[in-house]
């Protein structure tokens, strides 16, 4: 199986260590991954700021970085989301618009990619501890990601699974949403902070770094002492 990996723009700055796990993860389950060097940003950001021309050649860039027939495969369901639902609204009125959509049809996130494509659960991984679960809503709403991060953690040996209470609630990052509305936002962090502290968890794990940096962020701030993990990196543990 041909892997294209894209690396969003938290990961790659903030976050590397995800994306080298999520390498070993993909390699051990028989994928042939490769890494376009000259990949930038899905432009998300520019679109969600209302700068559409902007960000139209931002994503004619990922669409020419990313040719071809390989799967595409990202640790975000954020940047997933984006291409598969709003590419085609940049793009409605070009040419490229059948380029687009073949792009949509195979970008993956990399719980759904395990599950769905490779049909692969239990990558033989070992982690001690106790966690909880944070569903993004990129995953949850964009991509309808919910299950397949789930099974592939009931099968990590030694990782008790407890969900927590408005599981399905924001945690407040939303991109620029939490540089605009910060009062608010650092309230629905701390809502969704005491509802993982509350299941007596000590990881929260999530699709998308995003997230956990924002959870990360209200936690340390309280004194929560809970750490957050990508499930990249959970399923590369105890090889």
């Amino acid at each position: 199986m041909n892997v294209q990996l894209f690396i969003p723009c938290f990961v790659d700055q903030l976050y590397p260590g995800v994306a080298f796990n999520m390498v070993k993860v993909l390699e051990k389950a028989g994928c042939t991954v490769t890494y376009n060097s000259s990949q930038t940003c899905c432009g998300q950001p520019a679109f969600n700021a209302g700068f559409w021309g902007e960000a139209k050649e931002v994503c004619n860039k990922f669409l020419n970085d990313f040719a071809g027939a390989d799967y595409i495969v990202a640790p975000s369901a954020s940047c997933v989301g984006f291409v598969r639902n709003y590419y085609t609204k940049l793009f409605e009125n070009s040419a490229n618009i059948t380029n687009v959509k073949k792009t949509a049809e195979r970008i993956y996130e990399f719980s759904e990619f395990l599950i769905k494509v490779l049909q692969v659960d239990d990558l033989g991984a070992r982690f001690e501890g106790k966690a909880t679960y944070h569903d993004s809503c990129a995953a949850l709403r964009e991509c309808r990601i919910k299950e397949e991060p789930r099974r592939l953690l009931s099968k990590v040996q030694g990782l008790e699974m407890i969900e927590m209470e408005d599981v399905e609630t924001c945690c407040g990052f939303g991109g620029t949403f939490a540089v605009k509305f910060e009062p608010i936002s650092v309230a629905m962090g701390d809502q969704k902070t005491n509802h993982a502290r509350t299941t007596g968890a000590d990881f929260i794990i999530s699709t998308d770094m995003s997230c956990l940096m924002h959870i990360d962020g209200c936690g340390k701030n309280k004194h929560t002492g809970m750490k957050v993990m990508h499930l990249a990196d959970v399923l590369a543990s105890g090889w």
